[in-house]
Protein backbone atom coordinates (compact mmCIF):
# COMPACT_ATOMS: atom_id res chain seq x y z
CA UNK A 1 0.00 0.00 0.00
CA UNK A 2 1.61 3.65 -1.13
CA UNK A 3 1.78 6.35 1.50
CA UNK A 4 -0.75 8.13 -0.11
CA UNK A 5 -3.09 5.80 0.03
CA UNK A 6 -2.36 4.60 3.42
CA UNK A 7 -2.48 8.65 4.66
CA UNK A 8 -6.17 8.76 2.65
CA UNK A 9 -7.51 5.82 4.46
CA UNK A 10 -6.14 7.14 7.85
CA UNK A 11 -7.91 10.22 7.02
CA UNK A 12 -10.81 8.78 6.77
CA UNK A 13 -11.14 6.16 9.61
CA UNK A 14 -10.17 9.64 11.59
CA UNK A 15 -12.60 11.26 10.03
CA UNK A 16 -15.69 8.74 11.36
CA UNK A 17 -14.05 8.61 14.52
CA UNK A 18 -14.55 12.81 15.17
CA UNK A 19 -17.95 12.13 13.73
CA UNK A 20 -19.30 9.87 16.01
CA UNK A 21 -17.13 11.51 19.15
CA UNK A 22 -17.91 15.19 18.36
CA UNK A 23 -21.42 15.25 16.17
CA UNK A 24 -23.16 12.13 17.48
CA UNK A 25 -22.42 12.57 21.41
CA UNK A 26 -24.04 14.85 23.60
CA UNK A 27 -21.48 17.52 24.64
CA UNK A 28 -19.52 18.11 27.87
CA UNK A 29 -20.33 20.91 29.33
CA UNK A 30 -19.16 24.33 27.88
CA UNK A 31 -16.54 24.83 30.34
CA UNK A 32 -15.06 21.44 29.97
CA UNK A 33 -13.75 20.09 26.25
CA UNK A 34 -12.06 17.13 24.92
CA UNK A 35 -9.51 18.80 22.12
CA UNK A 36 -8.23 16.31 19.38
CA UNK A 37 -4.34 15.86 19.97
CA UNK A 38 -3.73 13.09 17.01
CA UNK A 39 -5.11 10.10 15.52
CA UNK A 40 -2.62 6.92 14.23
CA UNK A 41 -3.20 4.07 12.19
CA UNK A 42 -1.24 0.97 14.39
CA UNK A 43 -0.94 -0.68 10.59
CA UNK A 44 1.09 2.26 8.98
CA UNK A 45 2.54 4.08 11.87
CA UNK A 46 1.45 7.03 10.40
CA UNK A 47 0.24 9.70 12.89
CA UNK A 48 -2.10 12.91 12.15
CA UNK A 49 -0.68 15.19 15.07
CA UNK A 50 -0.63 18.53 16.42
CA UNK A 51 2.54 19.80 17.34
CA UNK A 52 3.63 18.97 20.79
CA UNK A 53 4.58 21.51 23.50
CA UNK A 54 8.51 20.15 24.09
CA UNK A 55 8.13 20.47 28.33
CA UNK A 56 4.40 17.79 27.78
CA UNK A 57 4.87 14.70 29.70
CA UNK A 58 6.54 11.93 27.44
CA UNK A 59 5.35 9.35 29.48
CA UNK A 60 4.80 5.88 27.12
CA UNK A 61 1.22 4.44 27.20
CA UNK A 62 1.11 0.52 27.19
CA UNK A 63 -2.01 -0.55 24.59
CA UNK A 64 -3.52 -3.38 23.80
CA UNK A 65 -5.97 -3.40 20.60
CA UNK A 66 -6.96 -6.06 17.95
CA UNK A 67 -4.20 -8.38 17.55
CA UNK A 68 -1.06 -5.17 18.03
CA UNK A 69 0.31 -3.78 21.47
CA UNK A 70 2.80 -2.08 22.02
CA UNK A 71 3.87 1.62 23.85
CA UNK A 72 2.71 5.13 22.52
CA UNK A 73 4.03 8.16 23.26
CA UNK A 74 2.22 12.04 23.85
CA UNK A 75 2.85 12.89 20.41
CA UNK A 76 1.54 9.62 19.08
CA UNK A 77 4.54 7.99 18.19
CA UNK A 78 4.95 3.97 18.72
CA UNK A 79 8.17 2.89 20.87
CA UNK A 80 6.89 -0.44 20.68
CA UNK A 81 4.23 -1.65 18.05
CA UNK A 82 3.58 -5.11 17.08
CA UNK A 83 1.98 -7.80 16.10
CA UNK A 84 0.57 -10.52 19.04
CA UNK A 85 1.67 -14.05 18.42
CA UNK A 86 1.12 -15.63 22.02
CA UNK A 87 -0.47 -14.35 25.47
CA UNK A 88 0.97 -10.99 26.33
CA UNK A 89 0.96 -9.43 29.41
CA UNK A 90 1.70 -5.22 29.31
CA UNK A 91 1.80 -2.56 32.17
CA UNK A 92 3.32 0.90 31.99
CA UNK A 93 6.62 -0.78 33.43
CA UNK A 94 6.89 -3.94 31.81
CA UNK A 95 5.66 -6.34 29.20
CA UNK A 96 5.76 -10.11 28.31
CA UNK A 97 4.94 -12.21 25.16
CA UNK A 98 4.37 -16.04 26.14
CA UNK A 99 3.03 -19.57 25.29
CA UNK A 100 0.04 -21.13 26.34
CA UNK A 101 2.32 -23.41 28.54
CA UNK A 102 5.93 -21.14 28.41
CA UNK A 103 9.04 -22.82 28.73
CA UNK A 104 10.59 -19.94 30.27
CA UNK A 105 9.09 -16.21 29.87
CA UNK A 106 11.60 -13.51 28.84
CA UNK A 107 10.08 -9.87 30.66
CA UNK A 108 10.88 -6.53 28.69
CA UNK A 109 10.53 -2.80 29.79
CA UNK A 110 9.07 -0.11 27.62
CA UNK A 111 12.56 0.62 26.46
CA UNK A 112 12.52 -2.93 24.90
CA UNK A 113 14.97 -4.09 26.84
CA UNK A 114 15.20 -7.47 28.99
CA UNK A 115 14.63 -6.57 32.57
CA UNK A 116 14.58 -10.22 33.66
CA UNK A 117 14.10 -13.99 32.01
CA UNK A 118 12.22 -16.54 33.98
CA UNK A 119 13.42 -19.81 33.22
CA UNK A 120 11.45 -23.16 34.03
CA UNK A 121 8.33 -21.34 35.10
CA UNK A 122 4.96 -22.71 35.86
CA UNK A 123 2.78 -20.10 35.63
CA UNK A 124 2.46 -17.10 33.79
CA UNK A 125 3.26 -13.29 34.57
CA UNK A 126 1.22 -10.57 36.46
CA UNK A 127 2.52 -6.94 36.70
CA UNK A 128 1.25 -5.47 39.70
CA UNK A 129 2.59 -2.42 42.10
CA UNK A 130 5.47 -2.44 39.59
CA UNK A 131 6.78 -5.72 40.72
CA UNK A 132 6.89 -8.84 38.78
CA UNK A 133 4.52 -11.60 40.14
CA UNK A 134 4.26 -15.05 38.80
CA UNK A 135 0.57 -17.30 39.06
CA UNK A 136 0.70 -20.58 38.50
CA UNK A 137 -1.20 -22.62 35.92
CA UNK A 138 -4.53 -23.43 38.54
CA UNK A 139 -4.96 -19.79 39.51
CA UNK A 140 -4.92 -20.80 43.23
CA UNK A 141 -0.91 -19.77 43.93
CA UNK A 142 1.31 -16.20 43.68
CA UNK A 143 4.86 -15.92 43.53
CA UNK A 144 6.80 -12.59 43.89
CA UNK A 145 9.91 -12.07 41.65
CA UNK A 146 13.11 -10.15 43.05
CA UNK A 147 15.55 -8.05 40.48
CA UNK A 148 17.17 -11.30 39.61
CA UNK A 149 14.07 -12.70 38.05
CA UNK A 150 14.32 -15.18 41.43
CA UNK A 151 11.37 -16.17 43.23
CA UNK A 152 11.26 -14.22 46.71
CA UNK A 153 8.45 -15.80 47.97
CA UNK A 154 5.30 -18.03 46.60
CA UNK A 155 1.81 -17.92 48.74
CA UNK A 156 -0.81 -21.22 47.96
CA UNK A 157 -4.46 -19.98 48.29
CA UNK A 158 -7.26 -21.84 49.19
CA UNK A 159 -9.15 -21.16 46.34
CA UNK A 160 -8.89 -20.13 42.85
CA UNK A 161 -8.01 -16.52 42.18
CA UNK A 162 -11.20 -14.42 40.95
CA UNK A 163 -9.30 -10.87 40.88
CA UNK A 164 -6.31 -9.52 42.37
CA UNK A 165 -4.82 -6.27 42.69
CA UNK A 166 -2.05 -4.30 44.38
CA UNK A 167 -0.78 -1.11 45.78
CA UNK A 168 1.92 0.44 48.47
CA UNK A 169 3.55 -3.17 48.57
CA UNK A 170 0.34 -5.24 49.71
CA UNK A 171 -1.50 -7.76 47.18
CA UNK A 172 -5.30 -8.08 47.63
CA UNK A 173 -6.88 -11.32 46.19
CA UNK A 174 -10.62 -12.16 45.97
CA UNK A 175 -11.15 -16.08 45.74
CA UNK A 176 -13.54 -18.22 44.45
CA UNK A 177 -15.01 -19.31 47.90
CA UNK A 178 -15.78 -15.80 48.75
CA UNK A 179 -12.65 -14.85 50.93
CA UNK A 180 -10.40 -11.98 50.78
CA UNK A 181 -6.89 -11.74 51.68
CA UNK A 182 -4.01 -9.64 52.08
CA UNK A 183 -0.47 -10.57 51.46
CA UNK A 184 2.35 -7.77 52.98
CA UNK A 185 5.99 -7.32 50.94
CA UNK A 186 7.02 -10.60 52.03
CA UNK A 187 3.89 -12.78 51.18
CA UNK A 188 2.74 -13.00 54.15
CA UNK A 189 -1.11 -12.79 55.10
CA UNK A 190 -1.96 -10.24 56.99
CA UNK A 191 -5.46 -10.39 56.38
CA UNK A 192 -8.67 -12.50 55.87
CA UNK A 193 -11.87 -11.80 55.18
CA UNK A 194 -15.44 -13.16 54.23
CA UNK A 195 -17.93 -11.16 53.52
CA UNK A 196 -20.52 -13.47 52.86
CA UNK A 197 -24.57 -12.43 52.91
CA UNK A 198 -25.58 -14.13 49.14
CA UNK A 199 -26.99 -17.64 48.22
CA UNK A 200 -23.27 -17.93 46.01
CA UNK A 201 -19.86 -17.17 47.66
CA UNK A 202 -17.67 -15.78 45.17
CA UNK A 203 -15.46 -12.50 44.81
CA UNK A 204 -16.27 -10.77 41.31
CA UNK A 205 -14.42 -7.56 42.21
CA UNK A 206 -11.54 -6.08 44.88
CA UNK A 207 -9.17 -2.65 44.71
CA UNK A 208 -6.89 -1.11 47.03
CA UNK A 209 -6.04 2.19 47.53
CA UNK A 210 -2.72 4.02 46.66
CA UNK A 211 -1.88 3.47 50.59
CA UNK A 212 -3.20 0.57 51.11
CA UNK A 213 -4.74 2.31 54.22
CA UNK A 214 -8.50 0.98 52.13
CA UNK A 215 -9.71 -1.92 50.15
CA UNK A 216 -13.39 -2.29 48.24
CA UNK A 217 -14.84 -5.22 47.26
CA UNK A 218 -17.88 -6.70 45.20
CA UNK A 219 -19.17 -10.31 46.52
CA UNK A 220 -21.63 -12.74 46.02
CA UNK A 221 -24.37 -13.32 43.48
CA UNK A 222 -27.79 -13.06 45.38
CA UNK A 223 -27.89 -10.77 46.15
CA UNK A 224 -24.48 -8.95 45.67
CA UNK A 225 -22.74 -6.50 47.72
CA UNK A 226 -20.06 -3.59 48.07
CA UNK A 227 -18.33 -3.35 50.82
CA UNK A 228 -15.47 -0.72 52.03
CA UNK A 229 -12.92 -1.62 54.62
CA UNK A 230 -10.50 0.56 56.44
CA UNK A 231 -7.01 -0.42 57.88
CA UNK A 232 -6.37 0.03 61.82
CA UNK A 233 -3.72 -1.07 64.02
CA UNK A 234 0.04 -1.52 63.98
CA UNK A 235 2.29 -3.00 60.87
CA UNK A 236 2.67 -6.71 62.90
CA UNK A 237 -1.24 -6.64 63.34
CA UNK A 238 -3.41 -5.02 60.28
CA UNK A 239 -6.92 -5.45 60.97
CA UNK A 240 -9.55 -3.65 58.16
CA UNK A 241 -12.97 -2.77 59.59
CA UNK A 242 -15.64 -2.49 57.13
CA UNK A 243 -17.58 1.08 57.13
CA UNK A 244 -19.77 0.42 54.98
CA UNK A 245 -21.92 -2.09 53.07
CA UNK A 246 -24.43 -1.63 50.07
CA UNK A 247 -26.55 -4.30 48.53
CA UNK A 248 -26.84 -4.51 45.00
CA UNK A 249 -28.67 -6.27 42.57
CA UNK A 250 -28.30 -10.15 41.92
CA UNK A 251 -25.53 -9.71 40.36
CA UNK A 252 -23.27 -11.34 38.13
CA UNK A 253 -20.56 -13.97 38.09
CA UNK A 254 -17.99 -12.49 36.03
CA UNK A 255 -15.41 -10.11 37.15
CA UNK A 256 -16.04 -6.38 37.68
CA UNK A 257 -14.38 -3.29 37.93
CA UNK A 258 -13.07 -2.04 40.87
CA UNK A 259 -11.02 0.94 40.96
CA UNK A 260 -9.74 3.66 43.66
CA UNK A 261 -10.22 7.19 41.72
CA UNK A 262 -10.08 11.05 41.77
CA UNK A 263 -7.07 10.12 44.13
CA UNK A 264 -8.34 7.84 46.42
CA UNK A 265 -11.80 9.81 47.16
CA UNK A 266 -14.41 8.21 45.31
CA UNK A 267 -14.76 4.30 44.30
CA UNK A 268 -15.96 3.08 41.03
CA UNK A 269 -17.21 0.06 40.67
CA UNK A 270 -19.30 -2.10 37.93
CA UNK A 271 -22.60 -3.11 39.13
CA UNK A 272 -25.77 -4.70 36.95
CA UNK A 273 -26.80 -2.21 34.58
CA UNK A 274 -24.67 0.85 35.75
CA UNK A 275 -21.64 2.45 37.56
CA UNK A 276 -21.58 2.73 41.21
CA UNK A 277 -19.70 5.60 42.85
CA UNK A 278 -18.55 5.49 46.21
CA UNK A 279 -17.83 8.68 48.09
CA UNK A 280 -15.03 8.09 51.11
CA UNK A 281 -15.55 10.99 52.85
CA UNK A 282 -19.17 11.69 52.83
CA UNK A 283 -19.81 7.67 52.86
CA UNK A 284 -22.31 7.73 50.43
CA UNK A 285 -23.01 5.46 47.55
CA UNK A 286 -24.66 6.27 44.25
CA UNK A 287 -25.58 4.85 40.71
CA UNK A 288 -25.52 6.01 37.24
CA UNK A 289 -27.75 4.32 34.92
CA UNK A 290 -25.70 3.19 31.56
CA UNK A 291 -26.36 1.41 28.49
CA UNK A 292 -25.00 -1.59 27.90
CA UNK A 293 -21.96 -3.49 30.34
CA UNK A 294 -18.93 -1.34 31.37
CA UNK A 295 -15.54 -2.79 29.77
CA UNK A 296 -13.01 0.03 30.87
CA UNK A 297 -12.57 2.41 33.29
CA UNK A 298 -9.89 4.94 33.06
CA UNK A 299 -8.54 3.83 36.67
CA UNK A 300 -7.77 7.62 37.02
CA UNK A 301 -11.03 10.05 37.43
CA UNK A 302 -8.71 13.49 38.06
CA UNK A 303 -10.46 16.12 37.19
CA UNK A 304 -14.11 15.37 39.36
CA UNK A 305 -14.33 13.73 35.80
CA UNK A 306 -14.35 9.39 35.09
CA UNK A 307 -14.40 8.25 31.62
CA UNK A 308 -15.55 4.32 30.91
CA UNK A 309 -16.55 2.04 28.00
CA UNK A 310 -19.89 0.27 27.52
CA UNK A 311 -20.17 -1.96 25.04
CA UNK A 312 -24.47 -3.55 23.97
CA UNK A 313 -22.65 -5.95 21.81
CA UNK A 314 -19.23 -6.78 20.23
CA UNK A 315 -19.71 -4.14 17.41
CA UNK A 316 -21.16 -1.12 19.60
CA UNK A 317 -19.45 0.81 21.97
CA UNK A 318 -19.88 4.08 24.18
CA UNK A 319 -17.43 6.17 25.24
CA UNK A 320 -19.15 7.47 28.41
CA UNK A 321 -17.78 10.19 31.20
CA UNK A 322 -19.11 11.15 34.26
CA UNK A 323 -18.66 14.04 36.40
CA UNK A 324 -18.40 13.58 40.36
CA UNK A 325 -20.35 12.75 42.40
CA UNK A 326 -22.60 11.31 39.75
CA UNK A 327 -23.50 13.20 36.87
CA UNK A 328 -23.50 11.57 33.28
CA UNK A 329 -22.41 14.10 30.81
CA UNK A 330 -20.87 12.67 27.97
CA UNK A 331 -21.77 9.53 25.89
CA UNK A 332 -20.60 8.87 22.44
CA UNK A 333 -20.89 6.06 20.40
CA UNK A 334 -18.93 4.05 17.91
CA UNK A 335 -18.64 0.76 16.42
CA UNK A 336 -15.52 -1.21 16.41
CA UNK A 337 -14.80 -4.77 17.27
CA UNK A 338 -12.39 -4.16 19.89
CA UNK A 339 -11.25 -1.09 22.62
CA UNK A 340 -8.52 0.89 24.34
CA UNK A 341 -8.76 3.27 26.81
CA UNK A 342 -6.30 4.56 28.88
CA UNK A 343 -5.50 8.08 30.69
CA UNK A 344 -2.64 10.22 32.08
CA UNK A 345 -4.02 12.85 33.99
CA UNK A 346 -5.59 15.16 31.84
CA UNK A 347 -5.11 12.72 28.02
CA UNK A 348 -7.50 10.45 27.28
CA UNK A 349 -6.13 7.21 24.88
CA UNK A 350 -8.99 6.12 23.24
CA UNK A 351 -8.77 3.16 20.56
CA UNK A 352 -10.71 1.41 18.16
CA UNK A 353 -10.29 -1.42 15.07
CA UNK A 354 -6.92 -0.26 14.53
CA UNK A 355 -6.96 3.72 15.00
CA UNK A 356 -5.60 4.77 18.19
CA UNK A 357 -6.74 8.50 18.88
CA UNK A 358 -5.54 10.77 21.85
CA UNK A 359 -7.34 13.74 23.54
CA UNK A 360 -6.75 16.91 26.06
CA UNK A 361 -9.22 17.14 28.51
CA UNK A 362 -9.21 20.98 28.43
CA UNK A 363 -11.11 23.74 31.07
CA UNK A 364 -12.73 26.75 28.94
Amino acid sequence: MSKKVKYLCLIIVASIFVIYVFVASRPIPAETILTPQWFTSLESNYSIAKPVDPSQNTALVPFRLGNRYGYVDAAGNFAINQAQRGYVSITSDYWSEYDKIPESITVHNPANEIAVTIDGTHGYPMFLDKRIFLVNRERTSLSALDDSGQIAWTYDFSSLITTIDAANGFVIAGLLHGAVEILDSNGRRVFSFEPGGSRLAVITGCGISKDATRIAIVSGVDPQRFLLLERYGDTENIEYRTVYHQFLEEGTRQPVHVEFVDNDRYVAFERQDGLGLYDINARTSLKVPLEGQIIEIDKVGDDHILFLLTAQNNNEKRLVAVRFPGELIFEAPFRSNNFFLSRQGSRIYIGGNTTLASFELEKK
